[in-house]
């Protein structure tokens, strides 16, 4: 369930805000017909996006990288600028040598880590991470970050503790015995995760979802599931929202924006056994921007979505301008192209509106 807080003042609130144009840290394009039909819903808004490699088959190879990106960039509409950040998927036999090829490549930014069976597509993921080591190794030395699908799959494991012990029995022990690993914590959505990476260099960061900022629990399951709320990592409980909203408004350079958007065809999620992913990417940066509003912190959402990614990753900021104006519309209640997407907030009233792409260069 959303906030239950009051309201800000709506007097108070700004009526337009100018931030330097935005990255997507964490997204899904999906591929085939479905490429198509969202990679503009991302980069009408974002510059640059983490595109995440976990396809059927997966993205394992700087070659496969590289005619992927081909596929997103062919995607694009007319006029449209936007440069996908290509990641490679870790598995137990990837070479060491990949991951110098990765360095060398100029496309590949990072390297995904799922934990076998924890996500979407993610059955070729590590099985145990001892066995990737010496990839990591090469990463490390190369500069080369990791990103963590932060969660155990032990059944033992109640889903609701599983980034918690993630941190403990596989975080903790990978940051002593890599020290200068780069490391990013993806899709953090509880108070533990926040605490850690709170006390971490700058060589470890974390993403934050807007749903994950938006949701608490309640949201999937009061009043009967909701299945267009179901995500990996789950909707934890209010207290740990707060904790997120606490650590993204903040100005914390170790947080910043990655949406995780994840489209699925309407059927896939309202079936039997749904599939988890929330497609947020239509109005993603707005919602966001509703998230910084209700906590009077639209001061620090440039340095969330536009400034601290770019920090860690080493890459310049954007240099364009985009405008938002607090002013209502209403998302439509799907999308239809190759299939039908029911987006995050399918049918409701959004607050803040991008009124303009401004092509506008810093004076210096």
């Amino acid at each position: 369930m959303s906030s239950t807080q009051d309201p800000p003042c709506v007097a108070s609130l700004p009526e337009r805000i100018c931030i330097r144009k935005p990255d997507d840290w964490h997204v899904h394009l999906r591929d085939g017909n479905l490429l198509s039909s969202v990679v503009p819903a991302t980069a009408r808004c974002f510059a640059r996006a983490m595109v995440m490699p976990n396809l059927s088959p997966p993205i394992r190879t700087v070659a496969q990288a590289a005619a992927y990106r081909d596929r997103i960039l062919a995607a694009l509409p007319a006029g449209m600028a936007f440069t996908p950040l290509m990641t490679l998927y870790l598995t137990d036999s990837t070479p060491a040598h990949e991951i110098e090829a990765a360095h060398a490549s100029g496309l590949v930014y990072g390297v995904k880590y799922y934990p076998a069976g924890a996500t979407t597509n993610s059955e070729n993921g590590v099985t145990q991470i001892s066995r990737v080591y010496g990839v990591l190794a090469a990463m490390e030395r190369l500069g080369l970050p990791l990103l963590l699908h932060g969660e155990v799959t032990a059944q033992e494991v109640d889903i609701f503790d599983r980034e918690a012990v993630f941190i403990e029995q596989i975080l903790e022990p990978l940051l002593r015995d890599f020290p200068a690993l780069k490391v990013v914590l993806e899709h953090i959505t509880t108070q533990n995760a926040v605490d850690f990476v709170l006390g971490q260099s700058a060589r470890v960061g974390a993403t934050i979802t807007v749903h994950h900022l938006l949701f608490n629990r309640n949201a999937m399951l009061v009043g009967g599931i909701r299945p267009h709320h179901y995500c990996l990592p789950v909707l934890k409980r209010e207290s740990h929202r707060q904790a997120l909203l606490a650590a993204a408004t903040s100005g914390d350079p170790h947080f910043f924006l990655g949406t995780d958007s994840a489209p699925h065809p309407r059927h896939a999620k309202e079936s039997a056994c749904g599939c988890a992913g929330i497609y947020s990417a239509p109005a993603a940066l707005e919602l966001y921007t509703e998230v910084f509003a209700s906590q009077h912190a639209l001061d620090r959402l440039e340095a969330f979505a536009s400034c601290n990614g770019p920090a860690f990753y080493g890459l310049p900021e954007n240099q364009d301008y985009l405008t938002l104006e607090r002013r209502q519309w209403t998302l439509p209640a799907a999308f239809s192209g190759a299939e039908t997407i029911v987006p995050l907030r399918a049918g409701e009233s959004i607050q803040w509106t991008i009124t303009e792409e401004e092509s506008l260069r810093l004076a210096n």
